[in-house]
């Protein structure tokens, strides 16, 4: 190793035969690296500089009429499934079907439950 007086670096000779039996003779030098500094790792979200502060704006799927929508339509569907509660006979010795089979449960309620799949399917397609 020979060391160089101006840069203070170290220059390696390296002397090899490759396959055809000829010598190489390669240098290189040997300096410190740079350490470089870690930055910590920010957010992967698209950001805008504005002046001084750094606004991080998120992309969301949907719009908020979209979010609104489909927090109706869940509502809707709970409000079905409310609906068909119930039913239970006074004794188990007494079979009455107008409790069972009435109106709100055999009619209204899978109702509401449609629309509110409906308004689903319609909040997730709809582009505001």
């Amino acid at each position: 190793m020979s060391k160089n007086k101006k840069s203070g670096k170290k220059k390696v000779v390296v002397t090899t035969t490759n396959q055809k039996g000829k010598r190489v003779v390669t240098s290189k030098s040997t300096e410190p690296k740079k350490k470089t500094k870690l930055r910590p790792t920010g957010s992967r979200a698209k950001s805008k500089v504005a002046g001084n502060t750094a606004a991080i704006q998120h992309d969301l799927i949907f719009d908020k009429k979209n979010y609104m929508l489909m927090l109706t339509g869940v509502a809707l569907m709970a409000i079905g499934f409310l609906l068909m509660l119930g039913g239970a006979m006074p004794s188990p010795d007494v079979w009455e079907p107008e409790r069972i089979y009435s109106f709100r449960r055999i009619t209204l309620a899978p109702m509401f439950i449609l629309a509110g799949l409906g308004l689903e399917v319609y909040a997730i397609f709809k582009k505001f």
